[in-house]
């Protein structure tokens, strides 16, 4: 009875270690979350696209000072933000259910602010002489990031990159006017492609 006592316990403790060491193969680190901005100028004939790693953006950034760039934080003129709560605000879309917050039609300009599934949305129409359509649909966690210094005046763009590497595939940002299409957006693809 000893003997099989002491057999059991082995096959268990092997069972245990081959499934310890499967799980450890099975379980891949997450893919590499790619940050990838597309312009194209059909106008002037040019294009430029970037394929950026965010691990690789989130090492680069703090190691860029200049302008308003200063160690991953970009500073905002303080007037731009006077008698504006900005954390208060965002507080308050955050726990706000699904809405369409702000709409504004105008002349020659239509502008949409939304919240929906944990995204800011923002749409800009603009049907002047200078035809452009802006969208932005940005994570709430994102934007939570940006606003995460102690300072009410900066933007914390290291924060920002840090959480889109959980955000999923997600097309941020497109500008299209009557010769530029900008695109930014976050994959797993190494590529613009």
């Amino acid at each position: 009875m000893r003997k099989a006592t002491q057999l059991a316990g082995a096959v268990c403790l092997l069972v245990a270690s081959v499934s310890g060491m499967a799980a450890s193969v099975l379980a891949a680190p997450p893919p590499e979350r790619y940050l990838h901005v597309k312009v194209e100028d059909a106008k002037e004939g040019e294009s430029v696209n970037v394929n950026l790693p965010l691990s690789i953006a989130e090492k680069i950034l703090p190691t860029v000072n200049k302008g308003e760039l200063r160690d991953g934080h970009v500073t905002i003129n303080k007037s731009d933000l006077d008698g504006i709560d900005v954390k208060g605000l965002l507080d308050a879309i955050r726990t706000a259910p699904d809405n369409e917050f702000v709409t504004v039609k105008q002349k020659d300009e239509d502008v949409r602010i939304a919240k929906s599934n944990g995204n800011l949305i923002v749409h800009v129409r603009s049907t002047g002489q200078e035809k452009q359509n802006v969208d932005i649909t940005i994570p709430l966690k994102v934007v939570d990031a940006l606003f995460s210094t102690a300072k009410d005046n900066e933007l914390n763009i290291g924060a920002a990159l840090h959480e889109l590497s959980d955000a999923g595939d997600a097309l941020l940002v497109t500008v299209q006017d009557a010769s530029q299409h900008v695109r930014v957006w976050v994959d797993s693809k190494s590529s613009s492609d």
